[in-house]
This record gives structure tokens, sequence and C-alpha cells, in this order.
């Protein structure tokens, strides 16, 4: 008979011979409190076009990342305190771009907050400054020199949300992309505590791991620090991948993953996004892990196009793409909440991959199992060691609690590489349960969900309108009264801020302009370029005429532009190149193949002046361009060698007041 069986197991070793045991029991002790999963907005602009986007569209899209057992079902919002800088791809807009300003009307960040809160009233909602507007630093690109003055900036978003829009904000993060300053971090808990908002939680620091040195030496600094998060201390980056540090620990704060993921949302993406929801908690005892971003709605030609946990970068067709990492989210934040707590009883499975149990404490079980390989689960930071996982059989041995539970929920996502067949989030026939055990034959690559609750579902809408290119004819005159937001459609900062603005004393044509409203260089990680861009249309564009309106507000010094063929936005935008035709208000024109105005194609008198208004028109075809001023031509057959391709844009010289009228674009 032993014989038999050995033969047996040679031909059938997984099935019948090894079966890896694992045990699920509270009674031995519970782990740390989960925090919850969410996205991020910001950081910058990566929202941009979402807000574009008509009508059912935009509510679809925003009930698949917010509404509980839909879709993502997110637990957790973190946005961007908009600081008027280049924070990755674009800009978005501060509450107070001076000193003497506060508007707590501008950019799209208040209205995502209120929508994701209205479809979960619990959402935990975080605000960070990714960078600051320049009068905070006084000349400096530093934040922290005037503690008082940064604090109180912040603290005034804070409060405005409330004030405002009725938005109750839980956390605020610490700008930390060099050094973190402790002075900083006590200032602004006392300024919180001072003005009764004693109950929000600071996260610190957001982007090393100096911090935690400091909290634990320094009973007043830990004291006014809520979360310590976890970071790459490695590369001084937010992505952990899945470790902590024995200093983070000893803090005994809560540790959060604050930014990652940060990975293209194909397939790999999604297997990225499994294996890190796993084991931030089991490698590194993180008991939140947000992703950047939360959707890919910007250009993709911008850095880390389609990074977001689902793709929505075409407002004018209305095309959406409900990507991997949408439902690999499901298998968690539809079966848990923030305050359910982590068995002790998790870790990695014998053959690969592994595997968290979590608790609501009232006799509810949820258990995620991911069996993600090495290549293709790689996030786009940190590297990955090698692992190797193989198919498994698994028995779950179910104690304490949950012994006399007698079967379980079942949900599925097999990501099929081999096939290109994939599956994701379905829903299985419950298991029954024999004494407390149940047994899963595991596959390469896939995530289960098994649960005691009933409440899952994979929400659908139906198929949103086919993915289009941006229209080849697009105008804009910006006679909007009571714009919904302050950008116009479509356009997207890259350096400098583009408002909707009301000309009051101008009772011609030109009431209802775009305005740049940035006059100082802000204080950013990234380095914003020396003149303000802002880009819009089809990056694959080549032959186009671009026309626009322009008016300069700065006397001598003032210039402005409009562009074709701009090949680079976002952290790169300083090195743009493409067909850049300027005036300026010293009465000079100039035609360059770059923002930087370096590469001069054609120059000369224009005859343009600041405080009237002047139209401008750019025509290429080919290697050919020709520039009219006010209908008339003033430059003809520049020689343009490159690029072939690029986006529309207009833009001033400096950081300036200009405004911006009957933008217009045709395209071949």
């Amino acid at each position: 008979m032993i014989s038999f069986i050995l033969l047996l197991c040679r031909f059938f070793t997984i099935a019948i011979c090894v079966t890896d045991q694992y045990v699920l029991d509270d009674k031995v002790g519970l782990g740390r409190v989960f925090d919850g999963i969410g996205g991020l907005s910001g950081g910058g602009a990566t929202s941009r076009l979402l807000v574009n986007y008509a009508e059912p569209y935009r509510s679809q899209i925003l009930d698949y990342l917010f509404k509980p057992n839909f879709g993502a079902s997110l637990h957790i919002l973190k946005v961007e305190i908009g600081g008027d800088a280049q924070t990755t791809d674009g800009t978005e807009p501060s509450h107070m771009h001076y000193e003497n300003d506060e508007n707590f009307f501008r950019g799209y960040e208040w209205w995502l907050m209120k929508e994701a809160k209205k479809r979960n009233p619990n959402i935990t909602l975080i605000g960070l400054p990714w960078a600051f507007p320049g009068w905070v630093g006084h000349g400096k690109n530093w934040p922290y020199d005037y503690p008082d003055i940064t604090a109180t900036y912040v603290v005034s978003w804070i409060i405005g949300a409330k004030q405002y829009h009725d938005l109750d904000i839980n956390y605020v993060g610490i700008w930390n992309e060099r050094n973190f300053d402790s002075k900083y971090i006590k200032v602004l808990r006392d300024i919180l505590d001072k003005v009764g908002l004693t109950d929000i939680g600071i996260i610190a620091a957001d982007g090393d791991w100096n911090i935690v040195n400091s909290m634990v030496v320094d009973p007043y600094l830990n004291d006014a620090v809520e979360v310590g998060l976890v970071v790459l201390h490695l590369n001084r980056a937010h992505y952990p991948g899945t470790t902590t540090v024995l200093e983070a620990l000893k803090t005994q704060k809560k540790l959060w993953s604050s930014e990652d993921y940060s990975t293209f949302n194909n397939e790999v993406g999604g297997g990225c996004w499994a294996r890190i929801l796993n084991q931030n908690y089991v490698n590194g005892l993180m008991t939140a892990t947000i992703s950047w971003n939360l959707v890919a709605s910007y250009y993709g030609e911008l850095p880390f196009g389609r990074d977001g946990l689902m793709t929505a970068q075409e407002p004018w067709s209305g095309s959406y793409v409900v990507e991997s990492p949408i439902w690999i989210s499901a298998h968690t934040t539809q079966f848990t909440q923030p305050g359910w707590t982590y068995l002790q009883t998790v870790g990695h499975l014998a053959h690969g991959g592994s595997y968290v149990a979590l608790t609501n404490g009232k006799g509810d079980l949820t258990v995620v199992i991911e069996t993600m390989t090495h290549d293709h689960s790689v996030c786009v930071r940190p590297p990955l060691p090698a692992f190797n996982v193989t198919s498994q059989n698994t028995t779950f041995q179910l104690k304490g609690s949950f012994a006399s539970l007698a079967q379980l929920q079942v949900w599925r996502s097999r990501f099929n590489f081999k096939t290109q067949k994939p599956t994701f989030f379905e829903k299985l026939s419950p298991l029954k349960l024999s004494d407390g055990s149940f047994t899963l034959n595991l596959g390469e690559d896939e995530v289960y969900t098994l649960t005691s609750l009933t409440s899952g579902l994979k929400g659908s809408f139906p198929d949103p309108p086919p993915s289009a290119p941006f229209p080849t004819t697009y105008k804009d005159d910006f006679n909007v009264a009571n714009p919904p937001f302050t950008e116009a459609p479509d356009f997207a900062d890259q350096t400098g801020v583009f408002e909707y603005h009301i000309n009051l004393t101008d009772p011609g044509p030109h009431v209802f302009t775009l305005r740049q409203v940035v006059t100082q260089r802000p204080v950013t990680w990234a380095t914003d370029a020396d003149q303000t861009i802002s880009v819009i249309g089809n990056y694959k564009w080549e032959n186009l005429t671009v026309s626009c309106d322009v008016f300069m507000e700065t006397v001598k010094t003032g210039g402005v532009f409009i562009a074709a063929r701009v090949d680079k936005g976002g952290q790169s935008v300083r090195n743009a190149k493409g067909l850049f035709y300027w005036i300026f208000s010293d009465g000079s024109y100039k035609v360059t193949n770059d923002l930087a105005g370096q590469a001069v194609l054609a120059e000369g008198p224009s005859g343009t002046r600041a405080f009237g208004w002047h139209t401008l028109t750019l025509s290429i075809k080919g290697q050919y361009a020709t520039g009219l001023l006010n209908g008339y031509p003033l430059w003809k057959n520049a020689v343009v060698l490159g690029p072939k391709n690029g986006w529309a844009a207009i833009g001033t010289k400096s950081f300036e007041l200009a405004q911006f009228d009957n933008f217009a674009v045709k395209a071949e």
C-alpha cells in the first residue's frame, strides 16, 4: 500500500502528497488595525482631464473608483494641496497665489473630494502640498525657513475645505523631498490645536525615513505625528518595496505606504498592485497603501502615462478603460473596512505568494491570497529581488472565532498570461468548510478572496464610447460666466497656472479670457521652466494652424507665445522643443525651436506693446512655418527640422500676468 502511494506521489505530487497547512486564529492575538486602500490625485495634475468628461461617463468613472461594493471601492483619497508648480504631470493651483489672496474654489480637488464623499461618506481624506507658492519661501526654494508661515498656509487650506465645501480633512502630510524639519511639524501641530483641529493627524515624513530617528528621541515630535509613513530609505522615494526599517517600528506609529504603485496599468501593473497590497503588511506591517495615481486622467505622452488604477484620458470622446488594478483593489476593499484588524497568522505561502486575513471583531473573516510571479508583478520601483512561485495545494484551518464558519464566499482573479485571456473578480460558488478547514489548489498569478461577507459585486455600466483622437478642429472663446472649474477644458498647465478670468475693465469682446496668474517662481522639488506653458491637443499632430488673441500685462519686459509640435511636458517641460512664436511688449518678435528661446529661427520688429490685444496665427506644414500678426504676415518659411509632432500650446516669457482669448486649432 505504501509503495502504491509513493508511486502515485511520483506522478501527482502537488495534488495528493504535498498540501501546505496554514492556521487562521484570532485567539492567539491580533495584529495591527487596517487603515485602508486608497488613490492619490495630484503630485501633480493627474486628474486633470477627468473633470472635462460629460455625463454619464464622468459619474461612471467616479463610481468605479469610490462607490462601495461596486469597483475599487477605495477607502482613502489623498489629494494635492495645489502649489502653482510643476509636480510631475502638470501644475495645480494654490488657494493662495499671493500672500493676501485666498480663494477656495480653484482647481478640481475640492470637487473630487466631494464626489468621493458623496459615494462613500466614510472615506478618509488626506491633503499634502507637493509645492508652495513662491511667497511662502520668501525667495528661497525651501518652505521651512519660516515654519509659522508655511503651517498657517496649510491650515488655511484645511479650514477652507470645511468652511466652503463641508469637507473634513482627516490627515495632512509633510512635504519632504529633501530633509525633514522637525520644528515645522511641531509648529503645525500647535497651530492645528489652537484653531480646534486637534483630531487631524499629521503624516510624516511623506518623503524619507529621516524623521523616525528623531521621533524615537523626541517625545514631543513623536506625539505630534500620528502616522509615520513607510518609505524607501535607500532612494529617498515613497515606494517602500514592501519593507520597513526597525526604527519605524520603534515609533509604535501607524505605518503607511503613502505613495506606491506608479506602474503602467496593464496586467503586469495589476500583478504589482496585487502583490504589494498583501505584502506591504506581510513584510512591512503597513496598514494602508495609496496608489499614485488614482486615475490616469492626463495626456498619455506626459511622464508616467497610464499609471493610474484605471484610464480616463479622452474627455472629448467619453472613452475610458477599467483596468485590472480596479478589480485587484476590490479583492480587499469590498470585503474589509478601516477599523478591521489583521490576524497575527498571516504570511508567505510555502511555494511563493502571500496571504493576509482580517476580521471586524464580530466573527467575520476575510482572507486575501495572491500568487503573483516575479516577472508578472514588477512595479516601476524599487527593483524587485528574484523569487519563485509555483502551483501549490494549501489547506487553511480556521480556529478561534472562525472555527464555526460553515462556508465562505469565493472571488477569484486569474491573470492567465499564457493565454492572454484574464478573468478578474469572478464570483465562484461558495466554499463549504469541513471541520473549519478548506483546501485550495492555487495556480500561478492568481488572487483569491475568501470571506464570510456576502456583499461583493462586480459593478458594470454599458460600454463607454470608443476611443477617438483629439478633434482636428478645436475652438474655445472662454466665454463661461460661471465656470464649474477654474481651468479651461483640456488645457494641461505645465508651468504656471492658466485660469478663467473676467476682465471687468474691458466692455468689448474680451470680457471672458484665460489668464496666466503666477508671477513668482514657486517653491518646488521639480524644475519648473523659466517660462509658463499650457499644452493641449493631440501629441501626434504634425501639420496644423494655431491661432489665439493675446494680451500682455507687463510693460517692456513682457512676452507671450503660441506653439505647435511641443514634444515634452511634466518634469521635462523646460527642455521642450517645438515651434514657438513669441511677441514681446518691447515691440519685437521671435520664432524659436525651443521653449527656452535659445534656438532662434527668426526675429525682428513687431510693433507689439503691452495692454493691447493682438492676434497670433502660426501655421506649420512639413518643414516650413509661417506666422501672422493681426491677420498680416510677420514672418514666413521658417525652416523647422524637428520635432516632427507634438501638442499645441500657449504661454508667457516668464512668470507674469497675461491673457488669452479665442484659441483655435485646425490640424490636417
